[in-house]
């Protein structure tokens, strides 16, 4: 299929525009259904994933969540799919390189994408239909959004609860000091427009949402007079156009939908505001506020003022070298810069936001005045014409990188132009910045442009909030009190007849999740639609030299990447790696101090990282290998100059700068502490699986549970000035031993820039092949652990893992598929839609040899535990359709076949090569999945998940200590 160029324009549409980004190498096609005004923004590309994506402009002005909550509603049964759950059936149902619904602060998405054409026009029949067809049936409503239970859903002298998934989502989400550092920010700011509430909903709130609510508010916005529809990919224009018209929108007429937007009104003079966030019951109070300062600035649709803006925060915060980000990692004000810092520019109207965590109260006034002080210095002096054009230049790289590894390339444009078209800015202008990069070169060869911005946009701008989060020790127990004396008076007034409703209500909920709805009317793909073994790309390797080249179609970047054996490390350096990797791009090199080569990188790369990998053999995951890597990135005319980035890194970094190491490991704390209530799931599952196998626990040690208690520690020991010093003498010690490994090279690019790179190598590397290496080793493990993890959260996060098979056992395929399966047939209803959580799932990991159950923001404990243990249960128990067995192999199938970007591409298959995971090998495991059945599903489940095995790991809060005890679980204090 090729893409779309100059066909005939479907009659319900109209054409408005055409524009050719060829930095991108897309056609931007836009157009406007004539009977609705509904607006499409087609991107057409060669590229065969292809994007769906429809937006609608949501502007709610309370924080009950109605527009979270009505996102998840609308995926549970439409007009034509009236089934329970077909946004979740047919992921299964789907070969989806990505499925899911947003809600931003002013607009909900649905978007979707997949290589299969077949699976594109599956989805997007099913994707019209729920959004706006939706059926809204009040029981999901009460299963998604909020709804009154007795703790014992059967039982009426036990004790009422709120219960429903999106009121647990936020409990978690807003557990975390950064979300309610930024939703206490906005409302500030923002006091008279949709941005003072939380879209997402405040748990206080959510409960006053009511039914009716929801219905008016999707009548209101969920039309398509009211929607923005975008695609990407090689389907032309015109067959988008046709379905469109015949699966919607003929059935629409015109709607002049009322929204209440409109420019916030502006302050004359700065404020300052001081409120409280929870932490646990006598947890250490000092250091832990958060002090941040923000400014309303323009309109981020109008692409000149929103460049300007961008330019101004990356002159201020872009590393290390700006003067604000200088001035805040270098502070006694406060442990780290804030991780709020930079522009927010997807409101209607930008947000600059920097600050300081780590502080006390009463220290406004100082970081204010900090902050003043280096905005004065920027104006009066400032700043150098190499430093302006560095910046320019990663706006030129970041707008020119084909990404795709995370997130669908397509998606990522598509989501980048959708803020301009909600606010009525233009996106052809937002995606082809060429232009504008143009102007912005002109004007910044006026030595006062700089300045000027600093001036207009900061410190002559009133509408200033200085913002002062402090920690309370008993605000969560006095807000859990609150709730449940509410509840017990809410109680108290019922009658035995609006008892027996509640009971009634909670009984014909869990029937309707336990009914088993005829699926037959989605439409599916199956196995047959399964491609077979997708090509690796090419790799070229040198005879005389250590280097592995791919020529791929990288739109103008080059990668390259040096990797080397890991050294043999003692177990207090291992532990000392993660600090090592991070540190080797932070400090200085040779001449150049840490300060002048954060903007050496910034002129001559896209960035140098440094990090390590290690995995088992394929079929030994007690034998642990593992590989330091320093990676970077450059437009292809600096191929020469990152070459030599990286050769002076490697023989140059210093660790003789203490305050910069100093502040590098506050950062990381302050990094790895905000890390938990995000990615709590996968911490569990970590310290579950941390005895199960080396991998296992060195990924606990270096990236889990204990790494954040590691660098809490190592940050409290370090205001001993020789203990800082033993800690660079330590880190130098472990770059010494670096160097002495032999190196190899892996070269990405398009395919004119190989040969140059090469011979950089070659000139820049003389003695790479001439090196022996040094032997790392990790000793065998395999222990059962059962651990309790106590820290400052709403919601819990509960794992549960297994020792099983590496990737080339003939079991890990079936154990593979066993993960889905569960998950689709039991856990998804047990844990989300009955339990209430987020999340919960399992999955093999045969990398390390485990198999893993796990939950996410979840209100239960020990109720999930179990639940863990009856979804083994209900495997060998019940009769099995052949199509629940189909989709987990699809869902595993989809997984393995997910597109990275091109650059991604060679990366995982050069990865894949330095661990043994040859095509062959992929190729057996991949007819291993596609052969598994029912019966070795529950041959591998009894033979390797027996529950007496299991280990197991939670992360809760202080409250539940008594119960966690009681369960027989080892207390840890995070």
């Amino acid at each position: 299929m090729t893409k779309n160029t100059d066909q005939a324009v479907h009659p319900a549409f109209e054409r408005v525009r055409k524009h050719r980004i060829e930095t991108l190498h897309i056609d931007v096609e836009e157009y406007r259904h004539r009977k609705t005004g509904a607006t499409h923004l087609h991107l057409a590309s060669d590229n065969d994933e292809n994007v769906f994506f429809v937006a609608l402009r949501t502007f709610p002005m309370d924080s009950t969540g109605v527009a979270h909550i009505l996102e998840h509603t609308a995926l549970c049964g439409s007009e034509r799919y009236p089934v329970r759950d077909p946004f979740f059936m047919m992921i299964r149902r789907s070969l989806n390189t990505f499925m899911n619904a947003f809600t931003s602060s002013d607009w909900t998405a649905y978007p979707f994408a997949t290589k299969n054409r077949k699976d594109f026009d599956n989805l997007l029949s099913v994707y019209l239909d729920s959004v706006f067809f939706s059926k809204l049936d009040e029981m999901d409503f009460s299963q998604e959004g909020h709804r009154l239970e007795f703790e014992d859903p059967d039982d009426p002298s036990t004790p009422l609860v709120y219960r429903g998934v999106v009121y647990n989502e936020m409990k978690g989400a807003m557990s975390a000091p950064t979300a309610q550092l930024w939703q206490t920010l906005t409302s500030h700011l923002f006091p008279t427009t949709t941005y003072h509430y939380n879209s997402g909903g405040e748990p206080g709130h959510i409960t006053d949402l009511r039914y009716e609510d929801l219905l008016r508010f999707y009548r209101h916005h969920y039309h398509p007079s009211n929607a923005i529809f975008a695609t990407f990919g090689n389907i032309p224009a015109i067959e988008h156009h046709e379905r469109f018209e015949s699966l919607a929108l003929s059935r629409f007429d015109r709607l002049e939908v009322e929204l209440p937007v409109h420019d916030e009104k502006r302050f004359y003079a700065p404020t300052r505001v001081e409120q409280a966030y929870a932490i646990s019951e006598g947890e250490e109070l000092s250091h832990k506020t958060h002090i941040v300062m923000g400014w309303l600035l323009g309109h981020s649709f109008e692409l000149e003022r929103n460049l300007e803006a961008h330019l101004l925060a990356n002159v201020l915060l872009e590393n290390s070298a700006s003067p604000l980000m200088r001035a805040l990692e270098t502070t006694d004000i406060g442990h780290a810069p804030s991780p709020m810092l930079g522009l927010e520019d997807s409101n209607r109207e930008m947000t600059f936001v920097c600050g300081i965590e780590g502080s006390e109260p009463g220290r406004a006034a100082d970081l204010e005045k900090l902050v003043e002080e280096t905005l004065e210095q920027v104006a009066r002096e400032g700043v150098s014409q190499d430093r302006l054009e560095a910046i320019l230049h990663q706006l030129e790289l970041h707008q020119r990188e084909i990404t795709g590894d995370q997130f669908p390339y397509g998606l990522q444009l598509i989501m980048s132009s959708i803020s301009p078209m909600v606010h009525g800015g233009d996106p052809v202008e937002l995606l082809d910045l060429e232009p504008v990069l143009a102007n912005l070169r002109e004007k910044i060869k006026d030595p006062d442009y700089v300045p000027n911005l600093v001036r207009r946009l900061l410190l002559d701008n009133p509408h200033r909030v200085t913002l002062t989060l402090r920690p309370n020790d008993r605000m969560d127990q006095r807000e859990q009190a609150a709730v449940a004396e509410a509840l017990a008076e809410r109680k108290a007034r019922l009658s035995d007849d609006e008892k027996k409703a509640i009971v009634d209500r909670a009984a014909a909920l869990e029937a309707r999740q336990q009914r088993k709805d005829d699926d037959a009317i989605l439409p599916k793909v199956d196995l047959s639609d399964v491609p077979l073994q997708l090509p690796e790309p090419e790799a070229r390797e040198v005879a005389d030299f250590p280097a592995t080249l791919y020529g791929q179609g990288t739109n103008g970047l080059v990668y390259e990447q040096v990797v080397l054996p890991l050294p043999a490390l003692s177990d207090e350096e291992l532990l000392l790696l993660p600090l090592y990797t991070m540190c080797l791009t932070e400090v200085g090199c040779g001449d150049l101090d840490y300060l002048a080569m954060q903007d050496r990188m910034s002129a001559e790369s896209g960035g140098i990282t440094a990090f390590s990998i290690a995995k088992g053999r394929i079929d030994d995951v007690q034998d642990l290998s593992g590989y330091l890597v320093i990676s970077g990135k450059a437009l292809a005319r600096n191929r020469d100059k990152l070459t030599q980035l990286l050769r002076d890194i490697f023989e140059s970094a210093r660790f003789d700068e203490k305050a910069r190491i100093r502040e590098t490991v506050a950062q990381i704390r302050a990094r790895r502490e905000q890390s938990v209530t995000g990615s709590g799931h996968a911490l569990a599952m970590g310290a579950a699986a941390q005895g199960l196998s080396p991998g296992a626990r060195l990924a606990f040690r270096l990236g889990g549970l204990a790494s954040i208690k590691g660098i809490k520690a190592l940050d409290d020991s370090l205001k001993d000035e020789k203990a800082l010093d033993d800690l660079c003498d330590r880190l130098a010690g472990i770059h010494q031993r670096v160097q002495g490994q032999a190196r190899q090279f892996l070269v990405v690019g398009e395919d004119d820039q190989l040969e140059p790179m090469l011979a950089a190598l070659r000139s820049t590397w003389p003695k790479a092949t001439s090196i022996e290496t040094d032997r790392w080793e990790v000793p065998p493990v395999n222990e059962t652990v059962r651990q309790a993890w106590l820290t400052s959260t709403q919601v819990n996060f509960c794992a549960k893992a297994y020792s099983t098979v590496p990737v080339d056992h003939p079991d890990a395929a079936a154990l593979t598929v066993l993960g889905g399966f569960l998950r689709n047939g039991f856990l998804h209803r047990a844990i989300r839609e009955q339990g209430g959580a987020y999340g919960g799932g399992a999955a093999q990991d045969s990398v390390n040899g485990t198999f893993r159950f796990f939950s996410y923001r979840d209100p239960r404990l020990l109720d999930t535990l179990d639940d863990f243990d009856n979804a083994l249960t209900w495997l060998q128990e019940t009769e099995h359709d052949p199509q629940t067995l189909e989709e987990a192999i699809l869902g595993v199938i989809g997984q393995m076949d997910k597109p990275r970007s091109p650059a991604g591409e060679a990366k995982h298959a050069f990865q894949n090569r330095l661990f043994g995971r040859t095509p062959e090998q992929q190729k057996r495991f991949r007819e291993r999945v596609l052969a598994v059945t029912v019966d070795d599903l529950k041959r591998v489940a009894s033979e390797w998940l027996v529950p007496e095995k299991a280990s197991a790991a939670v992360i809760s809060s202080p409250q539940q200590r008594e119960t966690l005890e009681a369960a027989g679980l080892e207390i840890h204090e995070l």
